[in-house]
């Protein structure tokens, strides 16, 4: 296993900057990634979501709580909880206002904490949403919204797997 350190030659996604005042329109280099699977880290016994770069080997792992793990394993599994989860509630109450998840990006790492947001589009706009990271992949996953991470993000925290090495053993749903 290694950390990443040269910036990959995959195609980057231009967005515009979280938080940019209106009309801004310097992009900031982002990755596409997907929800590789969810693992339990055995030392500290924190649940682990792993996220791929959809264009190479690249992991990001990000801990999470053991409620949050849970209700993106549910999701990746295709299973239907009996009443709906917080996440649930979340995606329909934004189909009620009309409104729907475009994306979701993990924005920065500070202080060890991954930071994220939810990006929505209601009445002809797009609005940027502060989220733990965690609630943000378990948004995208139940709307179906593509999920992507800082350059910085991938580039600081991202790990390759050298062939042969096995990914962390981990749960995840059907292919």
């Amino acid at each position: 296993m290694s950390r990443r350190t040269e910036r990959g030659s995959a195609a980057r996604v231009p967005l515009p900057r979280p938080g940019s005042p209106p009309g801004y329109t310097a992009p900031r280099a982002m990755r596409e990634m997907t929800v590789y699977g969810v693992s339990l880290d055995l030392r500290s016994r924190q649940p682990i979501v792993l996220l791929k770069t959809t264009d190479d080997d690249v992991y990001v792992p990000v801990w999470v709580g053991h409620s949050e793990a849970a209700a993106i394993l549910m999701k990746l599994q295709d299973s239907e909880p009996p009443r709906p989860l917080t996440h649930d509630l979340a995606c329909s109450l934004v189909d009620s206002l009309d409104g729907r998840i475009v994306r979701v990006t993990v924005t920065g790492l500070r202080d060890n904490t991954f930071h994220a947001s939810v990006t929505l589009a209601t009445d002809g706009r797009e609005v940027e949403v502060d989220s733990r990271t965690s609630d943000a992949i378990a948004l995208a996953l139940r709307a179906g919204a593509p999920i992507f991470a800082a350059d910085e993000v991938v580039e600081e925290s991202g790990v390759e797997f050298e062939a042969g090495e096995p990914v962390l053993e981990q749960a995840q749903g059907p292919p």
